[in-house]
């Protein structure tokens, strides 16, 4: 009977890890809004299970090992009030949890883009041809650097505005609609909105390695994002897991993803044509 209280700690010791990486699958969270908060929660348990599994095996493997320690230390220990089971035993670092047991960080998560030619089907891209048609040039002369927007019709309806968790200077619709993506990402996944950076809107200047042609950006209609300001590797057909969650709130808004291009730029946001239209058609550009 000595040993029954010992084993009990230890049960308690081996257990206390099992519920907290259960626990949170069986549970349903009650104010889930429909659409892709529950393609993102699908996607991080995915990517981390694997992990929790091998780390909840080495937890076993030394809780198993502990437990055998204090069932030897129980047998050993005399009876009485003097000590015994009632007593701390001096070994307190038998009940501490030892060696590290970091998750890895889901949203930084460098992945493969699944179907990545594929991820903008059913929207139409704007480009910077159609944008010049519609609009003008953004400026008179474009060099390899970043200045001034001129367009007499867009100028005067640029905006510098914090949009969620960045600050970016884009035109009014397109601020608007960013603003309406990120409430829906805060509302759905605030984890991955609080880890939301950017590098970057608008950018008068022309495409490097171009004459003249003015990119997506110098229309203040694209914005480059990324987590935890790590920027992503350009054309490798890879990116940061939390971008591929992102795509689904910014594709369901209207707006293309970098991440289809022939030279993959995942960081890459810019306003559909069919978005563009309907906002000239309001009369909003």
């Amino acid at each position: 009977m000595r040993l029954l209280p010992a084993i009990l700690i230890s049960l308690a010791i081996v257990l206390a890890p099992i519920i907290w990486l259960l626990l949170p699958a069986v549970l349903v969270e009650e104010n889930l809004i429909d659409g892709p908060a529950i393609d993102s929660g699908a996607r991080i348990e995915i990517e981390m299970l694997n992990q929790r599994v091998e780390d909840l095996q080495i937890q076993m493997e030394q809780l198993t090992s502990e437990l055998s320690n204090v069932a030897a230390q129980a047998s050993r220990a005399p009876m009485g009030s003097g000590g015994g089971l009632n007593t701390v035993p001096d070994d307190a670092d038998t009940f501490r949890q030892s060696g590290p047991n970091e998750i890895i960080d889901s949203y930084a998560q460098v992945v493969l883009i699944a179907n990545r030619r594929k991820v903008n089907d059913g929207l139409v891209i704007a480009g910077p041809r159609h944008l010049t048609k519609v609009f003008g040039p953004p400026r008179e002369v474009l060099s390899d650097n970043c200045e001034a927007m001129t367009n007499p019709r867009l100028k005067g309806k640029l905006v510098t505005e914090k949009v969620g968790p960045i600050r970016v200077r884009m035109l009014q619709p397109a601020i608007d609609s960013l603003r309406e993506i990120m409430k829906n990402i805060q509302v759905t996944d605030p984890d991955l909105y609080a880890r939301i950076n950017t590098a970057g809107a608008l950018c008068v200047r022309q495409i490097r390695g171009t004459r003249g042609r003015a990119s997506t950006h110098s229309f203040g209609l694209a914005v480059d994002l990324n987590i935890d300001g790590v920027l992503d590797t350009l054309g490798d057909g890879k990116t940061q897991l939390g971008l591929t969650i992102l795509a689904d709130f910014f594709r369901s808004e209207g707006w293309v993803w970098g991440a289809a291009w022939g030279r993959e730029d995942s960081m890459h946001f810019e306003v559909s044509r069919q978005l563009l239209d309907e906002w000239i058609k309001d009369g909003k550009l």
